[in-house]
Order: structure tokens, then sequence, then C-alpha cells
């Protein structure tokens, strides 16, 4: 244990580096609550989205490279910011109309539109709790409205009553002058209506705990500022939960970055010790726009489970989190085959080696076996040319080209032979487009064809990939891209395909001569053009 130790202890993985910083907190005495507490926020103005699941899943990450190098327990909080008042309706969900006669109202105090829960929030908290789960996390989740409301940030928000004028102070510097003129840190909830006022505070009595202001129809009102009734700006809340709950480490976007000063310095105001932070690059549409809960943009998780395992979602999160990410159908298959690859070479590789693996961070060192006998990609290009209309007729070509196979034996590739189908028609089929070939790629197909025919030896895929790049070389092909590029436009309808000796092996040295030929004879450009 260690030596396994030390080489995380020295592992460049980005968890262990996030890890070592947390453990550095500690190095002269260990935390006074007992644990190391690991949070990640939430904002549940609409549905989670893909980059919540991230957040959760690289903060476990650091959370399980952080247990490998140190004994002290660690917890995780999921802080859903539930009070928030409802600014504006999301597009993507029902009951638009009864949605806008709630605005400003606490998250938890408007109806769901779904009518499944007690309110918006409730709904969307359950949506997160049931994404989390899904991927198996061990995470505590907490409510801004209980923790508001059962006291427990009562301590915290008296104390930033007698520091009023230090935050203040961060926060007008940081604000425009006419923003300046109204702004508040507490933000009042409204005894009558029920909405969050975004209101100026007259008066701020610390010692009683209270604030007063004008209510929406201009009568004055105090109340006190614990139990609920009052709730911070964001930018104060977030420095303040820190300060609340101790927290050790959080992660957010990097829409966040610039207020990363604003958050550290009223943290400590208020007797808190600023958190580590990680600062991680936005997650993009396919036109290159931040992902936004409010226009349902982007890839759902949901969405993604339709078409590929949790693993592979898991190792998509893993990589270069500092680096913007689009987040489109079109990543799914690459990531799916990367992560089996990576499966495949963890067995053979050093500790060292396998610290940097991403998938002793998906599975905490618990790394299965991988039973993909065939890629996804090729899955695919399969489908593409089987005719196949359910898993069991790409399974008649898997077990020809690995016959120890089986759906019983091989569940993650019977699993993914199902997704590869249903991406195939779904994203695939609509955008294939079949082309005739030149006469160079004429003569190189026949030549193809030909080689095919007699072809009396197993069906080796690195035999093939052989034959298949001399033909191109014979043929004068330069660069040999062109060669293979033209394999797939024309046999596959796409521009872009898998090694092509690989797929003759799987789909079957008669059955590709036989593509071939109705290729040769405009037969897959007439049936792409019915």
């Amino acid at each position: 244990m260690t030596a396994l130790r030390d080489a995380a202890m020295n592992s460049k993985a980005w968890p262990f580096e996030e890890a070592r910083r947390v453990l550095k907190r500690y190095e002269k005495k260990p935390p006074e609550k007992g644990y190391v507490l690991f949070e990640t926020g939430y904002g549940p103005s609409g549905l989670p989205h893909i980059g919540t699941f991230g957040e959760v899943a690289r903060t476990t990450m650091i959370r399980r490279a952080f247990q490998m190098i140190s004994d002290i327990p660690t917890r995780l909080f999921c802080f859903s910011d539930d009070m928030d008042g409802m600014r504006k309706v999301p597009e993507n969900v029902p009951q638009q109309e009864m949605l806008r006669n709630h605005l400003q109202e606490p998250l938890t105090s408007v109806p769901d539109p779904f009518g499944e829960f007690d309110s918006f929030g409730g709904h969307n908290n359950a949506m997160l709790r049931r994404f989390l789960d899904t991927f198996g996390f061990e995470y505590e989740f907490i409510s801004a409205t209980e923790f508001y409301k059962s006291g427990q940030f009562d301590e915290t928000l008296l104390r930033a009553a007698e520091k009023y004028d230090a935050i203040m102070e961060v926060m007008l510097a940081s604000l425009r002058e006419e923003r300046q003129q109204s702004y508040s840190c507490f933000l009042p909830i409204s005894p009558k209506t029920g909405k969050v006022l975004y209101v100026p505070i007259k008066h701020v009595n610390a010692k009683a705990g209270t604030i007063t202001f004008d209510d929406e129809d201009g009568q004055e009102l105090t109340l006190p500022v614990t139990g609920g009734n009052v709730k911070l700006q964001w930018k104060p809340d977030f420095g303040a939960r820190w300060a609340a709950l101790d927290v050790d480490f959080e992660m957010y976007g990097k829409d966040h970055s610039t207020n990363t000063p604003i958050y550290d310095r009223i943290c400590e105001i208020l007797g808190g010790k600023k958190p580590e932070h990680f600062t991680y690059e936005l997650f993009l549409d396919e036109h290159g726009q931040k992902i936004s809960k409010s226009k349902g943009n982007g890839l759902s998780i949901d969405e993604w489970l339709t078409y590929a395992a949790s693993e592979s979602l898991s190792y998509f999160m893993y990589q270069k989190p500092k680096t913007a990410k689009r987040m489109h159908f079109d990543v799914i298959p690459k990531a799916v085959d990367e992560y089996h690859q990576q499966l495949r070479a963890y067995p053979t590789q050093t500790p060292d080696q396998q610290f940097a693996n991403p998938v002793w961070h998906i599975h905490g060192g618990e790394v299965p076996a991988s039973d993909m006998v065939v890629p996804f990609q090729m899955l695919l290009n399969l489908a593409s040319v089987a005719g196949a209309k359910d898993k069991t007729g790409l399974w008649g070509f898997i077990r020809r080209y690995a016959p120890d196979a089986s759906p019983e034996a091989n569940p993650a590739m019977d699993q993914a032979a199902e997704f590869a189908l249903r991406y195939f028609n779904d994203f695939v089929a609509p955008g294939r487009v079949f082309r005739a070939p030149s006469e160079i790629e004429r003569r190189a197909l026949e030549d193809l064809a030909g080689r095919l025919a007699a072809w009396d030896q197993p069906a080796d895929a690195e035999a093939l990939q052989t034959m298949v790049f001399a033909i191109g070389r014979e043929h004068g092909f330069e660069p040999m891209k062109d060669w293979f590029q033209a394999l797939y436009q024309v046999l596959l309808g796409a521009d872009q395909g898998p090694r092509f000796g690989g797929f003759i092996a799987l789909y079957g040295v008669a059955e590709t001569r036989a593509l071939i030929e109705r290729a040769l004879a405009g037969e897959l450009v007439s049936a792409a053009d019915h």
C-alpha cells in the first residue's frame, strides 16, 4: 500500500494534483470537523444538464484520488440553490403561462409544471438526484431552502448582519454605479407575495439580527435575517456557504472565475477559510454556444444514455477539464471506443500508468475488463451495410468475427450492439451520401473485389488491411487517405470510417466483395436516392 500511495502522491493526473492541494490544507493538523468536505453547487432553475453531471463526476474523481493519498475521512455535499427566485421561465418545460405567474418566487414555492412534485425546485432536485444515482455517486444532498429555514444557516446570517458593511464594501466595488444604488447582499422574501425582492435595505440591525426595507406596495417592513425570511444574493451566498459548512474544495465553470476573489473574501469576512477551487472550461453545443439549462441546448444526460453506457460519459468528462468541450451527439462513438481502449490497456500497465489512466478515476481503482470485441465505430459501419433491424442481426456477424463472444459472456458488447443500431438509425442513416467512384477509384475497387474473390486465407484483419493498403499504393493514390476516404464515401456513404481490413473481417470477405459490386453497378447511389 505504501508503494501505491507513493505512486499516487507523484501522479501527474489532474485529480491527484487537485487532491494534493486539498491535503496540503491539513499538513499541520487534521480538520476540526473530522472530515474533508468536497462540495458541488446546482442552480435548479431548469432541468439538470450534462455539465451538472460533469461537476459531480470530476469532484468525485478528485475525492477518490484524495482517499488514495490520505486517511482523513471525506464527504461530498451536492448543494441545490433552490431558494433562488425564478428569474425567467425555462423554454423546455410545459405550462409556460402558469409559470409566468410565479416569476421571482423561490423555486421551491413555484408549482411543478409536470405535476409530480410539491414544487418546480423539488422536481428539478429529484431529477438531479435520479441522474446522480444512475451513476452510483456517493453524495449527500442539501436543499438551500431547507438550509435557510431549518436554522442551519442562522449563525452565518447573523454574522453577515454584523459584517454587513464589510460585505457591502466588497460587493459595491464590483458593481456598476447604477447597480450600487439599489444593491444589498440580503434579499428579503415578501411576507405578502412570497417573492424574492431585489430592493434597497434601509437599515440593518446587527444586534437584533433584522433588516428593514419597503415591500412591493411601499409599506416599510422589518424581518429577521434568520429562519428563511431572507436569502443572500448569489455571490455573497457562495462565500457564506463556504464559511457555514467549512468547505474544503469546490469546482465551477469558467464563467464564475472572475468572481472567485469575491467568494473568497466574503468567506473570510464571515470567519471561514477559503476552499481550494478548480475552474473548468465550459460545455458548448454543436454551434459553439454555452449549454444552458433554460434553453435546453446541448446533450442531456438521458440523451447520452440512449446511445452509450454511462462509463463513456464519465470518460468524456475526465478528458482535459481545462479545455472547452463541444457536447453534441457526434462525440459519443469516439468516447465509447477510447474508454474501452483504456480498459484493455489497464491490466498491463505499471501503477504510475494506471493512476494516469482515466478508467482508474472512473471506477475508483476497481477497473473491470472490457468485453467489447468489436469497436463501436465498427458496429455503426456494420449497421450501415448489414441491414440489421435488431441487435440479433449484428450478432451473426460478431460471432463469426469472434466465435467465443456471446450476449451472455459479453454484456457490454451486447448493450453496445443495441446502442449502435439506435445511434445509426437516428444520426448516421439520415446523413449518408453515397457517390459513384471516379475512374481511378473504379479500377482500384475492381482490383479489390477480384482479390477478395480469390482470398483463400482466414479473414485476418491485419492481412486484409495490408492488402487494401497495397492496392491503394499500386493504383497511385497519394496521399493514401484519399483511397480510404473513397472506400468510405463509395461503400458506406460517409467521410470517415474504420480500419478497412477490420471491417472486411467483421462483415465478411464475400459480403464485402458483393458490396463493392453493388457500388460499382450504381445500386448504392440509386438506393439512397429512393
